[in-house]
């Protein structure tokens, strides 16, 4: 098990926002959090990321503590894409080599310029390596920060809507990016979806959240109708095309 959350709570002053969740991830999973809004999700998605501490409970990263690591460990194991990624004046290029601080000591080696550019590749951003951030279109900005997420060569992806600002190619493409990172580099996804259809198609287990708590948990059977009607208060049915399932409201 590569990452295990064991009763989180969480509170924002005296609000209660997260409480007693629990799950487990493997390594190549890809997990979708699903939920209304207001439900929690990327409170989650930081605690695991040790940007919020949680009141109680523990996250474990391959059996060792999260608060136990530094925060170089944690970004050597943890890549981020926050759900509003900020722009700057920066070059993609130079962003994207920031996810290899971690592992940089005085400069960047050869190994760190080769992996900035196969990543840059990957996500069709070659020609845009030497545009600055603040040029950039939101959904540019938002595949940049992902390319930056992936220079890190997380074990864990943790990714906050990281199809809000794409087009519907261009969800597609990232959606798959990530899905075969999970696939063919045994990286552990957990991605914070508003669409269902989409977290459907790419994800193969689910967690939903709603008020804070886990409502259900596990691979694509708990995708149903009384369950997404329960979570989101919308009569739902669940049909297939092409072989894909396909959540369509009533």
């Amino acid at each position: 098990m590569i990452l295990s959350v064991d009763g989180v709570d969480f509170s924002y002053r005296s609000h209660a926002v997260l409480k007693k969740v629990r799950f487990e991830v493997q390594r190549g999973q890809f997990l979708a959090i699903l939920g209304n809004n207001g439900a929690g999700k990327s409170t989650l998605l930081k605690c695991l990321n040790r940007i919020l501490s949680p009141q109680r409970g523990t996250i474990l990263m391959e059996a060792v503590d999260l608060r136990r690591l530094t925060r170089p460990q944690v970004a050597r194991r943890l890549g981020y894409l926050a759900q509003r990624p900020e722009g700057g004046r920066m070059t993609v290029f130079d962003a994207v080599l920031l996810g290899r601080k971690p592992y940089i000591k005085w400069e960047p080696s050869p190994t760190d310029l080769a992996i900035v550019h196969r990543v840059l590749i990957r996500l069709g951003l070659e020609d845009f390596a030497l545009r600055y951030l603040d040029e950039l279109s939101g959904g540019e900005l938002q595949k940049a920060m992902l390319a930056r997420a992936l220079a890190q060569e997380p074990r864990v992806l943790l990714l906050d809507e990281p199809t809000s600002n794409l087009d519907l190619k261009n969800q597609l493409d990232v959606l798959q990016t990530v899905k075969r990172a999970a696939a063919e580099e045994g990286v552990a996804v957990v991605a914070v979806m508003h669409d269902l259809n989409l977290a459907l198609r790419f994800a193969n287990k689910f967690l939903f959240l709603t008020g804070g708590t886990v409502f259900a948990c596990g691979g694509p059977e708990v995708v149903t109708p009384a369950n997404v009607a329960q979570v989101y208060g919308v009569p739902v049915t669940i049909t297939r095309l092409n072989d894909v399932p396909l959540v369509v409201p009533l």
